[in-house]
C-alpha cells in the first residue's frame, strides 16, 4: 500500500503530463502553421512522449492497488512571437517538471517509500535527457537559424526524429 500523500502526487503528475502533451502538441501546431514541419515532428514526438509517462504513472498507481483520479486539464495559453520562443518555453517548462518529480521523489523517501523512489528513478533520468533536448535545441537554433540555410537544415534535422516508447518496466 502506497503512502496516500505519495498517491495524491502521483495522480497530480498525470494531469502534469498530460498538460505537457498538450503544450508540446500546441507548440506543433504552431510551427505547422509556419511551416516549419521537422520542428513540427520534433515537438509531436515530444507529444507522444509526454502522453506515454502520464500513462505509466497512471500504469504504476493502478499496479499498487490505488485508484487513479484525473483532473481537468488547462488549455495552453501561450502566444509565440519568434521561432525561438516555443524552444525557450519547453525548456522552462522541463525544468518545472523535473521539480515536480522530485517534489514526489522527497514525498517518497520521507514515507520510506522505496517501491515508489525504485519507479521515480527512470523518469529522474528521462528528465535530465529531457532537459538536455531542450537546451541542444535552443542552442542549435542560436547557432543556425539566424540564416535562412541554416534554419532549414535545422528543420531538417528535426524532421528527422522518431517517436520510441518507454522502456519502463512496470
Amino acid at each position: 500500500m502506497l503512502n496516500q500523500e505519495v498517491v495524491k502526487l502521483l495522480n497530480e503528475q498525470i494531469t502534469k503530463e498530460l498538460f505537457s502533451a498538450y503544450l508540446y502538441l500546441d507548440m506543433a501546431n504552431d510551427y505547422a502553421d509556419q511551416s516549419l514541419n521537422g520542428f513540427e515532428n520534433w515537438f509531436y514526438v515530444q507529444t507522444q512522449e509526454e502522453r506515454d509517462h502520464a500513462m505509466l504513472f497512471r500504469q504504476y498507481i493502478l499496479n499498487n492497488g490505488e485508484s487513479v483520479k484525473l483532473a481537468a486539464v488547462a488549455a495552453p495559453d501561450k502566444t509565440y512571437s519568434s521561432f525561438r520562443d516555443p524552444l525557450v518555453l519547453a525548456y522552462e517548462h522541463e525544468q518545472t517538471v523535473t521539480a515536480s518529480i522530485n517534489t514526489i521523489y522527497e514525498a517518497a523517501y520521507k514515507a520510506k517509500d522505496f517501491r515508489t523512489m525504485q519507479f521515480l528513478d527512470w523518469f529522474i533520468k528521462e528528465q535530465g535527457e529531457e532537459e538536455k533536448n531542450a537546451d541542444d535545441n535552443i542552442k542549435k537554433f542560436d547557432l543556425f537559424a539566424g540564416d535562412p540555410k541554416g534554419l532549414y537544415m535545422l528543420d531538417n534535422e528535426m524532421k528527422a526524429r522518431v517517436y520510441t516508447a518507454p522502456s519502463l518496466v512496470l
